[in-house]
């Protein structure tokens, strides 16, 4: 596409990117996910389904940034009563602290990777979080909006959060992993 100003790409240093603007996230195309383990073997999956936010793209890449707003009552890892525990005050505490919020900080960028850097804060605690960045394309859906796709991967250790609880094994080990990968997969519409 041109670097026109209606066009919803741009080519920068031989790299098709999004067009610079205001890019709202779509919640019904938007995975933010976690995977812990439990036993320390399985894998558990969850993810937020209440999810409220917005990518500004730069003139330059790394002039960018992302708000986001968790609704953290929106859990959901396929298991009730895992659900309600994770919405418990042993975990999430949803009754005094509704919402979880990352605000960036920093971009990085190389080509169509980079690197997104911000405070995550949950249960009033604000922590730094770096995020692996792969910016995967634009495509035009059958309404006429232009959209942006994104996939992003980090780690975390849910403790520096104070989502401590936990049960030792008899085998020494612990029941929930301390170490979180949270696994993001986003979908954001221009705006204007």
């Amino acid at each position: 596409m041109s670097n026109d100003t209606t066009a919803a790409t741009r080519v920068l240093d031989g790299v098709e990117l999004p067009a610079e603007g205001t890019w709202k996230v779509d919640p019904g195309h938007a995975e933010v996910g976690f995977v812990g383990r439990h036993f320390l073997l399985t894998k558990v999956r969850g993810r937020f389904t209440g999810v409220d936010a917005t990518v500004r793209i730069g003139a330059r890449p790394e002039d960018s940034s992302v708000t986001a707003v968790l609704d953290m009552s929106s859990v959901d890892s396929g298991d009730r009563t895992r659900d309600d525990h994770l919405r418990s005050d042993d975990f999430f505490d949803v009754a005094r602290y509704p919402t979880a919020t990352f605000v960036s900080t920093s971009v990085a960028w190389d080509g169509t990777t980079g690197t997104l850097t911000g405070e995550l804060t949950i249960k009033d605690v604000r922590r730094p979080v770096t995020l692996a960045v792969d910016y995967l394309g634009y495509a035009r859906d059958p309404w006429e909006n232009d959209r942006i796709v994104f996939s992003a991967k980090g780690r975390i250790n849910r403790e520096d959060w104070g989502l401590g609880w936990n049960m030792i094994l008899d085998s020494g080990g612990l029941l929930v992993s301390k170490e979180i990968e949270l696994v993001l997969e986003i979908e954001a519409i221009r705006e204007g």
